[in-house]
């Protein structure tokens, strides 16, 4: 276990650890801080962030706020033994990769940069560090005029045909809980609940992707016919807040289900409010002990 004090905003100073916790022979990531409890004149620990897989960790999933600390870099490399810069790399040049590729509409080779990528890292790590943020990357600078409307389809497109090819190499027999995937009337992108439903569905659970934008009723509707055992409402776009806190309350109502809300929406640090669970950043692996616990 590494030790790490480190000075924040002047004189505050808190003690920060990344811990390790083994699951079925794998290391597991933690970064916690300590905090003084005055109630009970001790100290206690927090976690600041589920960092993932030991062996998949590198210094980018880090706050921005210990990325530089030494000590804290030397536990990662002590964690991934003498390839530390390898993997360093290996994840900046596939970011790089897949957003030029799909920028150019080009889906053979943005197969060819997943499954380089996955000859280091997992699926799920593809999801969630190189995807995610290239979508999110595309999604900016078609907001700031960086990118052409067009461009952003044609990377969204890719990024579909992407995922399905992904989904179908990886289905597996599902026999744990159902799950429902949903977008709120008015959301057009289904990114987010393709992906989702690729990586449950690796995990075996059987997943229901009513991604096509559709009416209240309708999704409620589904629901009652499909009967599943948790509900993920995924919201892209901000002018879809409303209609998605609309139909997660609908559901509540009818239903008592636990319902899950995030999206690329939820990402600014003003959470809205919705009648279900929000999960803000959360990283795909951790979604099956979410869903379990449920």
């Amino acid at each position: 276990m590494a030790f790490n004090k480190y000075h924040k905003r002047g004189k505050e100073s808190k003690m920060v650890y990344i811990r390790a916790k083994k699951i079925k022979g794998d290391q597991y990531l933690y970064l916690v801080k300590s905090v003084w409890d005055k109630q009970r004149n001790t100290s206690k620990q927090e976690i600041v962030k589920y960092l993932g897989k030991a062996s998949e960790v590198v210094r980018d999933d880090i706050p921005p706020d210990y990325r530089e600390n030494p000590k804290i870099l030397s536990f990662l490399a002590a964690h991934n033994p003498e390839d530390v810069k390898k993997r360093e790399d290996a994840m900046k040049k596939s970011k790089e990769q897949l957003y030029k590729k799909f920028i150019q509409g080009d889906v053979r080779t943005s197969l060819k940069v997943y499954e380089d990528f996955v000859k280091l890292f997992s699926s799920s790590a593809f999801f969630d560090k190189i995807l995610r943020p290239v979508m999110y990357q595309i999604g900016d600078e078609w907001a700031t005029n960086k990118i052409s409307i067009a461009a952003e389809h044609v990377a969204s497109n890719v990024a579909q045909a992407l995922v399905k090819i992904i989904m179908d190499r990886n289905q597996t027999d599902s026999s744990k809980k159902k799950v429902l995937i949903c977008v709120p009337q008015g959301e057009e992108h289904r990114l987010g609940c393709d992906v989702l439903e690729t990586f449950l569905s690796t995990k075996g659970f059987r997943v229901f992707n009513l991604a096509n934008s559709a009416p209240n009723e309708s999704v409620l509707s589904y629901i009652e016919t499909s009967k599943p055992d948790v509900v993920f409402v995924s919201i892209t776009l901000e002018d879809s807040i409303k209609a998605g806190q609309r139909l997660v309350k609908k559901i509540a109502e009818s239903y008592e289900l636990p319902i899950f809300v995030g999206g690329f929406a939820l990402q600014n640090e003003k959470t809205p409010k919705f009648d279900g669970t929000v999960l803000k950043d959360i990283e795909l692996e951790k979604l099956p002990r979410i869903i379990k616990a449920a």
